[in-house]
């Protein structure tokens, strides 16, 4: 399996918490819960994961959650005509968060270009008509 099929459930995790948070004291079991469905999903679906993909798959989630105000703010800094993080649709704002946190926060950066290809690809599958070309568009303007 792929560093982008890790990516996508990764995704689908975020994209479950997002509705299924639960209480804040309650965060590191729905994680747990979202990142074990996602996972689910993909093994039905005949991926192949390693360690080293639930792995990513885990630290991504988390570490996405604990820099999401930091993410948001980057994210919201190359936003334009009234557009906001709460306007975008869900798809799209998971989709960037994981995107900037590989970028900014990872320890294992890959590298950028792989990073906006594998998350336009992701909003092409997930996103609305023209999801790709605005992740494209800001995720483009973050890396600069």
């Amino acid at each position: 399996m792929s560093r982008k099929l890790a990516r996508e459930t990764a995704f689908r995790a975020l994209f479950n918490l997002e509705f299924n948070h639960g209480e804040e004291n309650e965060r590191e079991i729905y994680e747990q819960l979202a990142i074990d469905e996602a996972n689910e999903i993909m093994l039905e679906e005949k991926k192949r994961f390693n360690r080293k993909h639930f792995d990513f798959i885990g630290k991504a989630v988390h570490e996405t959650r604990e820099h999401i105000k930091e993410i948001d703010e980057i994210i919201s800094a190359h936003l334009k005509g009234g557009w906001s993080i709460s306007r975008m649709g869900s798809a799209d704002r998971n989709i960037l968060r994981l995107a900037v946190y590989e970028m900014k926060f990872a320890e294992d950066k890959p590298p950028v270009g792989a990073v906006i290809n594998e998350a336009v690809e992701l909003a092409k599958v997930y996103g609305a008509d023209d999801s790709d070309k605005f992740v494209n568009g800001i995720l483009s303007a973050i890396s600069k």
